[in-house]
């Protein structure tokens, strides 16, 4: 087989010491007519050796192969972005096998659809090797002097058997050999001229500087790193100032605009069209100069820049309001050839089949975590740590997919503290390990699960990162916020009745915001109702005592690390923080207690919030919502650092007016008062599953989280069904700590419909604000009905006789669920007497109240 490979000039076979299979042969032209005058001979000799020759056809120039040779003419399709083409590409070389014979269009012009020379020399060094694998001969090209060095020529250099200079000057065609692997290197960078069959070797300096000479050689000088990249920015900086001196129309501002836009910002575009609006080029200009890599910065990034451009359209005094911001940006192309070039592909490739989209996750996180960043990379990112110093910062996640409209992934990527303290070369090591994690997170069960629901597992899903400066102060080594929260622009939690859900609700902590947006199995959070600050879900002051917030998260800049203490510890070594604003002192005068009634009652923070939700939701035409951190500057004024917005996934946003329903007692089976959550409602269930609370409290640590698991098994099972899933069980659903509750993760539960805590792992626990944000936002997102009930209190009814003599099906769905039987119990309402048919929710979320009961049937 190896003598039938050639290149259709016996000269050109000569210089290249033949053709060999697994040969990937690069050629860098001028034009398109250079190239094809070399893929002629070669499909020709092809087509005459009865070899299997397969053409992919992508770009917009003339098509290479002539019709009448018998090619196999394939069209992936670019513009549906790199990893869709990519699939494609490999997929037709997968099903051709051996011995193949290759061409492809220039791909010069992939560079040009996805905007990125990076995604080029990612899309080669995965394609190369394949095709060498398969004993192929491959023709591929590049425009010369096009592509940056870094990100493009270099890996293809690297991964390529042979890399050639064609030239044409005087109407005559010259090759350059400048890579030749496995071969003699006599032929190495040394000139040869095309005349007849033969390719001549040129020694005369006088043709080879006129042939050099001739090709514009761009020189010592030029930009070697982000060739296509910044070629395009450059472009539009000069329009942008032309713009300004009144030599350019507003049309190509706004062309150079849009371009920009879908490099950088993003592909959504309901997203794009709000950059349109309140962006402008120089904002987006300005992106490029904090920007680590290329690509997208992300749904998050974008999120956090289109908030503050649009509350400071709305009104001036925002500018002032609001923290700067001195964030930088990490291009999800960066994201891609981390994966490329540590060997992940493979991989992430199966993530987008719903049957193999778990198959070596475990394998991928330990590569991802021992990965290696490509030198320019870690120079960038060296420098991005000169500017911080030793100040705090966040590596926040910031996928494509993430923070767009229908698709929150609230807390399915991580986002992670660097305290960055040490030597330079500690805190670069810290830095590059805290990317390598987050970027582990974009392939771990819990976001794949994520996607699989939402069905996203086929969407191109990259991971940008922005890198934010941690806001607050140091106080003795300690540093922190004095708020930090979350605030929503329409309130799912409504427990009064003067609430109005549309008005908002934020949720409020000292220190550091992850005790507002994780679930703080340990603690409670402050809840303001934005129209009605004044009421609490606690109904004296004894219980808001208790139900306040005790423990602060904060960086020990000393310990170099995250840590969390007793409010009443920090409070002893900080005299300087604005006590009277953020607590009160208990009836005995001398304990403080972190309430937030003088930032609430005394400054306009509650105008404030609610002015920046309402903009925000007027401008979203959705309701949103946001992260932020609020510090006080003197003793009344403060700024707020606005770090997130994004929409808010709700279902529903009028008030439901309940038809008044007579139920007998005898017909009760459970009624709460207090604690729920989502739209009111009336429907029937059809499924039940509780977990008797007496019976898993005595569980061994080990056997609740099998619990735990257990259930993950059932809702699985259940997932198909249209009739409602209930599920109760004791203490805190998805707690960290199985002595607070069954930890289960959120894919274990996600086909349920109504979700109830009993109150009976302990009697201090609350769990109406112990829901942390990204908790809450898959209960909203999923249009789940939650409550809390609390069986021992005044009109409260658990009728627990109900759900232990009812039968249980459990075995019938998981048959070796045997030791869990009594602990578990899933009943089929249809298994129930005929009388009474059905069971019904009724569930009231203006009056707080939920109440399950018989529905006799219908006579």
């Amino acid at each position: 087989m190896t003598s039938t490979l050639t290149t259709g000039l016996p000269g050109l076979d000569e210089v290249l010491k033949g053709v060999m299979p697994g040969d990937n042969i690069v050629w860098k032209v001028e034009t398109i007519a250079d190239y094809k005058a070399l893929v002629v001979p070669y499909v020709e000799a092809a087509h005459r050796l009865r070899r299997r020759l397969i053409y992919f056809r992508f770009a917009s120039h003339e098509q290479l192969v002539p019709d009448n040779l018998g090619a196999e003419i394939h069209h992936p399709n670019p513009d549906l972005g790199f990893e869709p083409f990519v699939t494609q590409v490999h997929r037709v070389i997968e099903e051709v096998g051996k011995g193949a014979i290759y061409v492809f269009d220039c791909l010069s012009e992939l560079a040009d659809k996805w905007q990125s020379d990076q995604a080029l020399g990612n899309f080669f060094v995965l394609t190369c090797p394949r095709l060498c694998d398969l004993e192929t001969v491959t023709y591929f090209a590049l425009y010369r002097n096009y592509h940056s060095t870094d990100y493009g020529l270099a890996p293809i250099t690297t991964t390529t058997q042979f890399l050639l200079d064609v030239f044409r000057h005087q109407n005559r065609l010259y090759i350059r050999p400048i890579k030749v692997q496995y071969r003699s290197t006599s032929s190495m960078n040394t000139m040869h001229v095309w005349e007849g069959d033969a390719f001549k070797p040129i020694t005369n300096s006088a043709i080879i500087a006129g042939v050099l000479t001739a090709a514009k050689w761009p020189g010592l000088h030029a930009s070697g790193r982000l060739g296509f990249w910044n070629r395009i920015f450059a472009n539009a900086q000069k329009v942008q100032e032309s713009f300004k001196a009144g030599h350019c129309p507003a049309e190509k501002v706004r062309e150079a605009f849009d371009h920009l836009s879908s490099m950088v910002l993003s592909r959504d575009e309901a997203i794009l069209k709000l950059a349109a609006k309140y962006l402008t080029l120089e904002d987006v200009l300005a992106i490029r100069d904090r920007m680590i890599g290329v690509g997208l910065i992300g749904g998050k990034a974008v999120g956090m820049l289109l908030a503050r451009a649009i509350l400071k359209k709305a009104n001036p005094r925002f500018e002032d309001l609001l923290e700067a911001h001195d964030s930088f940006y990490v291009g999800s192309h960066v994201f891609y050839t981390f994966l490329v070039r540590n060997g992940v592909w493979r991989i992430r490739q199966k993530q987008h089949n719903p049957e193999t989209f778990l198959e070596g996750i475990d394998e991928a996180r330990a590569i991802i975590l021992g990965g290696k960043f490509p030198d320019y990379t870690v120079e960038q990112l060296a420098q991005m740590l000169d500017y911080f110093g030793e100040a705090p910062y966040i590596v926040r996640s910031s996928s494509l997919l993430e923070d767009n409209y229908g698709n929150a992934f609230a807390g399915k990527y991580d986002s992670v503290f660097c305290v960055n303290q040490g030597t330079r070369e500690q805190r670069l090591q810290a830095l590059l390990d805290t990317l390598r994690r987050v970027y582990a997170s974009a392939m771990s069960e819990r976001a794949l699960r994520y996607r699989l629901r939402r069905g996203l597992l086929d969407k191109d899903e990259q991971m940008a990162l922005l890198v934010m400066r941690v806001s607050g102060s140091a106080y003795n080594q300690l540093f922190y916020p004095q708020m930090a929260g979350v605030g929503f622009s329409y309130n799912p939690y409504v427990w009064n009745k003067e609430i109005d859900p549309k008005a908002g609700v934020v949720r409020l902590v000292f220190g550091l915001g992850t005790r507002a947006v994780d679930r703080a199995d340990d603690d409670y959070t402050r809840v303001v109702a934005l129209n009605a600050p004044e009421k609490r879900p606690e109904s004296n002051f004894d219980e808001v005592c208790e139900y306040s917030q005790h423990r602060v998260d904060y960086l020990d800049l000393a310990a170099n690390r995250l840590v969390s203490s007793y409010f009443s510890e920090l409070l002893a070594e900080q005299p300087d923080l604005p006590l009277d604003m953020i607590t009160s002192l208990d009836e005995s005068q001398q304990h403080r207690v972190l309430t937030f009634d003088g930032l609430l009652k005394r400054t306009d923070f509650v105008k404030d919030i609610h002015d920046i939700l309402r903009i925000l939701e007027d401008a979203y035409q959705h309701p949103v919502d946001i992260e932020f951190t609020a510090n006080f500057v003197n003793e009344q004024n403060y700024k707020i650092n606005l770090l997130q917005c994004r929409p808010l996934q709700v279902q529903g946003l009028d008030l439901v007016e309940l038809p008044d329903v007579n139920i007998p007692a005898e017909n009760r089976i459970i009624e709460a008062h207090g604690a729920v959550i989502g739209q009111s409602r009336i429907l029937d269930v059809g499924r039940i599953i509780y977990v008797v609370p007496a019976l898993y409290g005595k569980l061994p640590i080990p056997q609740r989280y099998e619990v735990a698991r257990l259930i993950g098994r059932i809702n699985q099972a259940c997932k198909s069904e249209t009739q409602t899933l209930m599920l109760l069980g004791p203490g805190r659903w998805g707690t960290a700590s199985p002595d607070l509750g069954i930890p289960v993760n959120f894919t274990e539960i996600n086909h349920v419909g109504v979700l109830c805590e009993i109150v009976a792992m302990r009697e201090n626990l609350i769990p109406d604000v112990s829901l942390g944000t990204h908790f809450l936002n898959e209960l909203v997102e999923m249009n789940m009905l939650y409550l809390a009930l609390f069986p021992h209190q005044s009109q409260n009814l658990l009728n627990e006789g109900f759900f232990l003599n009812a039968p249980n099906r459990l075995l019938d769905i998981i048959p070796q669920a045997g030791a869990l039987k009594d602990i578990v119990r899933v009943i089929n309402v249809a298994d129930l007497s005929k009388d009474r048919q059905t069971i019904t929710v009724r569930a009231d979320a203006l009056e707080q109240c939920v109440v399950v009961y018989w529905q006799p049937a219908l006579q």
